[in-house]
């Protein structure tokens, strides 16, 4: 399937907006000052209640097709009574939450589904028995506080409680499914040749699955892993992904990383690890007592507490279990393969590393795969921060402003891999595998889209810091772009 130029992808944060402001007045208690939806009411009514881009992959990515696009804006549209009626109904509950005193837990994180609901289900807070309605939501919400973050601090607060799980994670770890010492998982091979460039309307042929187990060589894996990579952005690759899950790569990857073994990549200078840790292996995960937005650690590093607790912050938590199940869950998850229990979500996280591990946004030269030469491309063309970016890759810099970001050039792999597995984990407590390879790539190249933008506004927002000083500066920093 021809790539689609990128003059004609929409942001799908746009889309949204535009599609927003056009539904018109009733819509102020989900929407900002300046009329645009909140964060939070996209992220947890617009994007999984109304767009619901699990069910709709042409939705997932952070730019859309114009046909896409156009999907987008008609399904707001349609729900534009909905919302509205949503937006009363969180007021409602907002003025009632207030009369009965309850102050725990954010309203719109506890009442915007909960709203979206109601409105399905009883349109427009008008008749007699809707303050009733509110009054049980509101109580419903506070009695289950099992799944709001000072939940989780009494929870694991509990002296007795901590202990039990330090207990569980103890026999966890020590019964983790550790590689055969006779059977290493992962030996180094050499890097796999290119593969060619098809033609159009030419079929990519498959790698032919084989071995994927505790035996399998890396150089198999990688070859299946690239067999994905070249056919997935068309939704082929099907029978190289299948034998991966089928195989349980995933797991005996991530049962590898225990041991510490050299990287099987194929490409020097990249860790085993990828950067889901600081240490070199995965260390045993504590209980933990608290965590920070602005400081968490590395995903295989995190304790259960910070695990769960980047759970409860994420749209459509009122759909997992209470606390002290998602305690349990996150213990056994902690100490599983990669972190991770579901196996197509472990193949996934396989066949995002061996892509992640290839990109090469500051060379000039063709990737091994379909998706890693789409990818590159996209990175290379970044025209309105390209000066900044090659001043990135100046020794001068690596101590200065400029650090950060000319080391995730550099790394790639490392901001990739993590924002993956955030995405991965999340698919995990709430049950959704990876059901095929069109929605693999969904996923892949929503992730890219995500860390290309972070990273053209860490870039911009150094050049802006740099701007004043002077004509040196602003000539080294390569501000003029």
């Amino acid at each position: 399937m021809p790539e689609i130029p990128d003059e004609r992808l929409r942001p799908r944060s746009q889309v949204i907006d535009r599609a927003w402001r056009v539904l018109g007045p009733g819509l102020e208690p989900l929407s900002g000052p300046d009329g645009a939806p909140l964060t939070r009411t996209v992220k947890l009514v617009v994007l999984p209640l109304v767009l619901r881009p699990v069910l709709r992959p042409e939705l997932a990515g952070d730019l859309l097709t114009p046909r896409a696009a156009g999907l987008a804006a008609g399904l707001l549209r349609g729900e534009g009574d909905r919302l509205v009626a949503t937006a009363r109904w969180f007021a409602l509950l907002k003025r009632v939450r207030r009369a009965l005193k309850v102050v725990g837990g954010n309203p719109q994180d506890l009442y915007f589904q909960r709203c979206y609901e109601l409105a399905a289900e009883h349109g427009a807070p008008d008749g007699p028995t809707a303050e009733d309605v509110a009054r049980a939501a509101v109580l419903d919400a506070a009695d289950r506080g099992g799944r709001t973050v000072s939940a989780l601090r009494e929870h694991l607060g509990d002296p007795e409680r901590a202990r039990a799980v330090a207990a569980a994670l103890a026999r966890a770890w020590a019964d983790r499914p550790l590689p055969a010492p006779s059977a290493p998982p992962t030996p180094e091979a050499p890097p796999a040749a290119p593969a060619p460039a098809a033609s159009p309307g030419t079929a990519v042929p498959a790698a032919t699955p084989g071995p994927t187990g505790p035996t399998a060589p890396a150089e198999h894996l990688r070859e299946l892993a690239d067999a994905v990579l070249d056919s997935c952005l068309s939704g082929g690759g099907g029978p190289a992904f299948a034998a991966l899950v089928d195989g349980a790569a995933g797991r005996s990857l991530g049962a590898a990383l225990w041991t510490g073994p050299v990287s099987g990549w194929g490409r020097p200078g990249v860790p085993a690890h990828l950067g889901l840790t600081a240490a070199d292996v995965p260390p045993p995960p504590a209980v933990g007592t608290g965590a920070s937005t602005t400081a968490l650690p590395a995903p295989l590093d995190r304790s259960v507490y910070e695990r769960v607790f980047t759970l409860l912050r994420t749209p459509g938590h009122d759909d997992l279990p209470p606390v002290p199940e998602l305690v349990d869950a996150e213990v056994a998850r902690a100490c599983a393969p990669l972190g991770l229990t579901g196996e197509s979500l472990r193949a996934a996280l396989l066949v995002g590393g061996r892509l992640a591990a290839g990109l090469d946004p500051l060379g000039s030269g063709a990737g091994p795969t379909a998706a890693h030469r789409a990818l590159d491309r996209r990175w290379r063309r970044e025209s309105s921060v390209a000066r900044a970016r090659r001043a990135t890759v100046d020794p001068a810099w690596t101590q200065g402003p400029f650090a950060d970001p000319a080391r995730a050039l550099r790394e790639p792999w490392t901001a990739y891999v993590r924002r993956l597995w955030a995405r991965l984990h999340g698919r995990d407590a709430h049950a959704v595998p990876v059901s095929d390879t069109a929605e693999l790539w969904a996923l892949l190249d929503g992730i890219s889209y995500s860390v290309l933008r972070d990273h053209r506004a860490r870039v911009r927002a150094v050049l802006r810091s740099l701007a004043a000083p002077g004509p040196e500066t602003a000539d080294a920093s390569g501000s003029a772009a």
